[in-house]
């Protein structure tokens, strides 16, 4: 691929954004209305009624979004409807260039001192991206899911803090994922990838935010308990067709079985020193359990392809974030039959998830060194390496002495 200049590949990705907005925005905010009511319902408290506030939950189990998505929703509704969701829609749709901005970044700071091409790092961003922005305008501008749309962008920052090391922005981070949308809770086990001597004040701000902000429903109405048992329709495309479970409804087990199988996959990744793939595999648990195949989960799968293809390898093309891209959601419109696009939703997860945990790669620091310490600049296999602040590299990030986490050294 020809060389590219330091923010070329921005700028091509913004073009590409732009296009995907100009053909989806038309016919976009399928979901929006759950978010602007929910906005009202949390500032206005129901209008008097006694259904909003801190009773919302109790009342409208099926606003499944957190309450950082609704308080953020919630600043659009002054405008008049179509206004807000244009302005909203304009607004998650660069969240997804910022995400992809600190994916590039938190790599070059993870490889930082291991001698990576920084050329070619743009190069894989700029690939990568190509795949992840048009499911990032299916979520944020087709469906208009604010929740999973901050839930993602703050996990992103989350990924970001660790590679600097950073215990309380991590906890802190994570924190604010959950607390605009639940399921953001599969991705913990990022808390992991810190030094083992961060973690406690890690999961001491991720605790403490969480319940600042999920506490008071809790409290103010113990009926708020009830949204955690809402059930959906167990679509005949789901997985968990293949899975045995032929409950025409969400089954009892599928929400806990989400969160355990997506801790236990993500503690192992980290475990295996393939802390950049926790992302992909807690997505993983929640759309093999999931009852509905909605096209917006596949965004969650596509930032995990991403973080793994340009943090957890060194391949040139992140070829992970296509194969997402065309299995998942292309399958959605060259596959009719309802059984096989579940089955090929289920090969996905087994074979992706195999794939991270089992399948060889090359550590960040197998040219050898001490752990922890930088190397100068080296000629690897990915042709000659930059200096992190030299001509068209990634923004250097601040010296430390630490370069990264222990666990993918």
């Amino acid at each position: 691929m020809p060389a590219i200049s330091q923010r070329m590949h921005l700028v091509l990705l913004t073009a590409w954004t732009v296009l995907w907005f100009m053909i989806v925005e038309p016919h976009g905010g399928f979901s929006w209305h759950y978010l602007r009511a929910g906005g009202e319902l949390i500032y206005q408290g129901g209008s008097g009624d006694g259904t909003g506030g801190l009773n919302l939950y109790a009342h409208h189990p099926e606003l499944q979004m957190g309450p950082i998505s609704f308080l953020t929703a919630g600043l659009f509704n002054p405008f008049p409807e179509a206004t807000g969701q244009f302005l909203a829609a304009a607004l998650m749709s660069a969240l997804g260039l910022v995400i992809l901005v600190l994916a590039g970044r938190s790599a070059a700071h993870h490889f930082l001192g291991t001698g990576t091409n920084h050329q070619r790092l743009r190069q894989r961003v700029l690939i990568a991206g190509l795949a992840f922005i048009p499911m990032w305008i299916e979520v944020a501008v087709r469906f208009g899911h604010l929740d999973d749309v901050l839930a993602l962008f703050f996990t992103a920052l989350a990924v970001r803090a660790v590679t600097s090391g950073n215990a309380a922005l991590t906890g802190a981070f994570l924190a604010l994922a959950m607390d605009s949308k639940p399921t953001a809770l599969a991705f913990v086990p990022l808390l992991l990838a810190l030094p083992r001597d961060r973690w406690l004040k890690a999961g001491l701000w991720c605790a403490g935010l969480v319940a600042v902000a999920w506490l008071p429903f809790f409290l103010g109405d113990a009926q708020s308990f009830a949204a955690a048992k809402f059930a959906i329709p167990n679509q005949p495309a789901s997985a968990l067709r293949w899975l045995g479970a032929d409950d025409p409804e969400t089954p009892g087990w599928v929400r806990p079985a989400q969160f355990g199988l997506g801790l236990v996959l993500g503690g192992l990744a980290v475990w295996r020193g393939r802390w950049a793939a926790v992302v992909l595999l807690g997505a993983n648990a929640r759309i093999v359990l999931d009852p509905s195949v909605y096209t917006y989960y596949t965004a969650s799968v596509l930032l995990g392809t991403l973080l793994w293809d340009v943090i957890g390898q060194r391949r040139l093309v992140p070829w992970w974030s296509w194969l997402a891209l065309l299995v998942l959601y292309g399958s959605v419109f060259a596959v009719p039959d309802d059984s096989a696009r579940g089955l090929i939703r289920l090969a996905f997860v087994a074979v992706s998830t195999a794939y991270v945990l089992l399948w060889p790669v090359r550590e960040r620091g197998d040219r050898g060194g001490r752990r922890g310490q930088r190397r100068p600049p080296a000629r690897t296999d990915e042709g000659p390496a930059e200096e992190a602040a030299g001509p068209g590299a990634w923004p250097a990030p601040p010296t430390t002495p630490w370069a990264g986490p222990p666990a993918a050294r």
